[in-house]
């Protein structure tokens, strides 16, 4: 009997545990899955969470009914340590959990300690959780009564920047709806060397794309920019130039500010010599497979990845759904191999598919892999992306209730589409 345990239960780890069912080996095989608390939140949705447009329990499911109908051990008190060289997972009650084969599929350790002032505890709002978009919202609502400049971005060491533009384009969106956008300047603050970068070095033309909504909507930028402290009302930011030469300096003032933070790699794994890197995500190779313990595999936000080139202020590489979803099904290849005494040979494609909102409009990229040079490198804007985002919420919603990660209209749609998760032998 092969003891199989997925470390995390959101996004990558709750497909994880759906993809390895069908590859067990009948009777002789089980799926432990490890995660914090019983409920699943499907994060793109949390902007919405933010301004009202969605409550909680839209975009919540119970974790534990699905896993218990799917025939997955489900514990919901977290991880504390994982011990490669013990082959097991001690959980916050003390209790361990053994495996033969444990996939590491946390979310990111959300780094606000980094910087002065910073994350829901300080200054500015989040919307990476859930519960941090529940209370943006709460803050949202009391500067409504006394509205005032908003600071939106993502500072330095930052890897996923969708957000941070879809949150200051649904904050456009919802302040015009409420006649208050005339008294709201707005200011973009972000690491990226430039506006559409995205950590990718841009998809297609989202530089020219998000330029341009940015100056319709009257939104001024600062790029390459490095937050140094957050106080009260007021935020401190350098603003390095190419080349190098003294950075400008820029005291903001805001009335509302979320400011999305740099990641790292959660503590149950972080510091582990062989298994992560100095930020603790997971060190993997083509397979999805650590080096150093061979029966260890990383999916999701928290495996390490090269940035696309160094940039004046730090940028990570983000990872994103379908990028996540081509890992999962190639890891779930490479564990089935492995159990039958074959060699894992499969490998992810790395595509990425992205719908980002603005509330009235959004823009879709396609980046074939995601990291460049690429086969495919697309993006668009229109009012169709807003749809097609709010259709993308149930489907995948309907997705984790029914424990199905990858319906047979999905496959083939993709096929069709010739959008793939795992390259051609």
């Amino acid at each position: 009997m092969a003891e199989l345990v997925v470390l995390g239960a959101g996004l990558s780890g709750t497909l994880m545990a759906y993809e390895l069912v069908p590859k067990l080996r009948k009777g002789q095989d089980r799926i432990t899955v490890i995660g914090q608390g019983s409920r699943y939140h499907f994060v793109p949705s949390n902007p919405w969470v933010a301004i009202g447009w969605r409550e909680k329990q839209d975009i919540e499911v119970d974790l534990e009914d699905v896993m218990r109908r799917k025939g997955i051990r489900y514990f919901a008190e977290g991880a504390r340590r994982v011990y490669p060289n013990e082959n097991r997972v001690e959980l916050e009650d003390g209790s361990s959990v053994a495996y033969d084969y444990l996939v590491v599929a946390t979310g990111p350790d959300l780094a606000f300690d980094e910087i002065e002032g910073l994350g829901p505890d300080g200054q500015t709002q989040s919307i990476c959780h859930v519960d941090h978009a529940i209370k943006a919202r709460q803050a949202f609502e009391q500067f409504a009564q006394s509205p005032g400049p908003i600071v939106v971005g993502a500072v330095q060491g930052a890897s996923c920047f969708g957000p941070a533009y879809e949150f200051a384009f649904i904050l456009d969106t919802e302040l015009r709806k409420r006649g208050l956008r005339d008294r709201v300047p707005m200011t973009f603050v972000t690491s990226e060397p430039y506006v559409g970068h995205l950590g990718l070095d841009g998809v297609g033309d989202t530089k020219g794309l998000l330029e341009s909504e940015m100056r319709d909507r009257h939104i001024k930028w600062i790029t390459n920019a490095r937050v140094t402290s957050v106080a009260p009302g007021k935020m401190s930011v350098e603003e390095v130039p190419e080349g190098g030469g003294a950075a400008k300096s820029h005291e903001l003032a805001f009335g509302y500010s979320m400011m999305l933070p740099a990641f790292r790699g959660v503590a149950a794994v972080r510091g582990i010599e062989g298994l992560t890197n100095p930020r603790g995500f997971i060190i993997i190779d083509k397979q999805q497979r650590n080096p150093a313990f061979p029966n260890i595999f990383g999916v999701g936000v928290g495996v390490a990845i090269a940035p696309v080139a160094a940039t004046p202020v730090p940028t990570g590489v983000p990872k994103t759904g379908f990028m996540i979803e081509s890992m999962v099904t190639a890891t779930a290849i490479n564990i089935a191999d492995l159990l039958q005494g074959a060699e894992p040979k499969a490998e992810a494609t790395w595509n990425a598919v992205c719908l980002a909102d603005f509330g009235d409009g959004g823009v879709a990229f396609i980046a074939q892999p995601e990291m460049p040079p690429r086969n495919v490198n697309w993006s668009s804007k229109g009012r169709w992306v807003h749809y097609a985002k709010v259709a993308f919420e149930k489907f995948f919603l309907r997705k984790i209730r029914l424990g199905n990660s990858e319906p047979f209209y999905e496959r083939f749609v993709l096929e069709q589409l010739g959008i793939r998760k795992i390259k051609a032998g």
